[in-house]
Formats: C-alpha cells, sequence, structure tokens
C-alpha cells in the first residue's frame, strides 16, 4: 500500500511540475507575442515616427471625417515607444487642419511629458489644434509651403430655420432651461444665446494663445497679435517664430543626430502606413 501511495504521490508531482512548466512556457509565448505585437522597431530603425493626420477628435466615429486622430491612439503609441529599447527619439509628422480643442489639449500634453526627444514636422498643414500639437515638440520644422498656424476658435455652422419654414417644417422648442436649445440649426440664435457663445469663445482663445505662448517661450502678447485665426506659409511662420526651421526629414535628421549625439546614418526613421490605425 505503501508503494501505491507513494507511486501516486510521484505521479502527482511530475504531473503538477509538468503543468507548471506548460503553463511558464505559454505566459514567456505570450509575453513574447504581445511585445513584439506593441514594438514599433525591430532593431533596424530608432526613430518611432508618429503621424498626426486629418481631424483630431476625442474618439472615432465622433463625426464623419475618413481620417481621425485621438488622444488615445496618440498616449498609446508614445507608451509603446517610451517601452521600446530600440526607439530613441519621436517624429510627429503633421497634416491635420485641426479639431476640438480639449483632444488637441490633451494630444499636447501626452507630447511634452514624453520621455523621448520629440521633433515635429508640419506638411502641407499644421494649424489650429494641430499647432498646439506640433508646439509641443522640442523642435518644429515646416516645409516652406506649409500651411502654419491659424491660431483661433471656432464654433459656427449652418442655420436652417428659414429653409425650414418654406419646407413647412416648424421647429417645436420644448426644453427645461433657457439656453438648453442654443445653437440648435433649426432655430434661429437669439441675441441673449449669440453673447453667451462669444464669451465662451474669448475664455478658449485666450488659453489657446497663452499655451502656444508657454510653448514657444513667447510673451502673450506677441501670440495674441498673431492670434487673428489666420493661417501663413512655412517661411512667413518662421520669421515671427512660430517654427524654428525650414525643411523635412532630412532636417529632422540632422537634429536627432545633435540631439542625440549619433551620425546622421545612424538615425534611421520606422515607417508607417498611412491611416494611423496602421501604425504598428
Amino acid at each position: 500500500m505503501f508503494y501505491r501511495t507513494f507511486g501516486r504521490e510521484v505521479a502527482s508531482v511530475f504531473l503538477r511540475a509538468s503543468v507548471l512548466v506548460v503553463t511558464v512556457v505559454f505566459l514567456f509565448v505570450f509575453v513574447a507575442s504581445w511585445y513584439q505585437l506593441e514594438s514599433i522597431s525591430d532593431g533596424s530603425c530608432n526613430i518611432a515616427v508618429l503621424p498626426i493626420e486629418g481631424a483630431i477628435l476625442p474618439f472615432t466615429g465622433f463625426a464623419d471625417f475618413p481620417l481621425i486622430t485621438t488622444p488615445s491612439q496618440v498616449r498609446d503609441f508614445i507608451a509603446s515607444a517610451e517601452s521600446d529599447i530600440n526607439i530613441d527619439g519621436i517624429l510627429i509628422e503633421i497634416n491635420s487642419p485641426g479639431g476640438t480643442p480639449v483632444a488637441s489639449e490633451q494630444i499636447s500634453q501626452y507630447l511634452r511629458l514624453s520621455t523621448l526627444p520629440v521633433v515635429a514636422t508640419i506638411g502641407d498643414i499644421g494649424a489650429s489644434g494641430a499647432y498646439l500639437v506640433a508646439a509641443s515638440a522640442d523642435i518644429i520644422i515646416a516645409s516652406a509651403m506649409s500651411d502654419v498656424g491659424s491660431i483661433g476658435v471656432t464654433m459656427s455652422y449652418l442655420e436652417a430655420s428659414e429653409k425650414n419654414a418654406e419646407e413647412g417644417l416648424t421647429f417645436v422648442e420644448l426644453n427645461s432651461g433657457e439656453f438648453k436649445d442654443a445653437g440648435n440649426p433649426d432655430k434661429p440664435l437669439t441675441p441673449a444665446e449669440r453673447a453667451i457663445f462669444e464669451r465662451d469663445l474669448e475664455i478658449v482663445h485666450d488659453e489657446f494663445v497663452r499655451q502656444i505662448a508657454t510653448l514657444r517661450n513667447k510673451d502673450v502678447a506677441e501670440i495674441e497679435a498673431l492670434a487673428d485665426g489666420s493661417s501663413m506659409p512655412g517661411i512667413r511662420a518662421l520669421e515671427v517664430g512660430l517654427v524654428d526651421r525650414l525643411g523635412g526629414r532630412v532636417e529632422a535628421r540632422e537634429e536627432f543626430a545633435t540631439r542625440l549625439n549619433l551620425t546622421e546614418d545612424a538615425i534611421v526613421f520606422c515607417e508607417y502606413e498611412s491611416g494611423f490605425e496602421l501604425v504598428y
């Protein structure tokens, strides 16, 4: 009886040990697979390229835009870059007309807090909220023909009350607060409603200007003078201090080489396919 009991215990120990080995191997494979999935570099490149393309919005599906960049996408990308031992810096390539104030501000904060050096290039356009994102980088490089700036805010919309009246449609206003339907495109905007919207626009505008001034190390008055909502070519943006130099990836490579104390040949960009969700 003793030998049979001992035999069963030995078999049980070996079985538990086998299960433990299988579990450890499974976890190792899982972690390795996860790391490979989340890694940006395969070892052949050292600069993570982060595209800021299309509209900057709080989440996908927020509006009918074919291309959207969201704060969560940028946050996850930066986390992956910072955890990748092969990555030495982040290049943000901007082609965006901007987006919502808070989403742009969140992306700006993520970039400012990154532990990696960040260089921004502006392609065709880096305007409004997208310029706030660019200003968060250590240096901004823009094409001479880029569309830069557009420091300002808007909430304009198409009011359809007269069209509705022509089509025999009547807007029935039912709400629990005087201004709950303010901005509804199916009704005219009242003077009181306009006053509220213009008040709020001014608040957001002033904060936008303040943040740009801080990020660019300039006086608020200097940025305010440029904050009329208009944009300008990269050449003009360089003259007024909204960008640091003209160019593109060649100049970005030079900047990374200087900041990382490497040769330019040692700077290799990790490429991505167009469309943010295909980055890695």
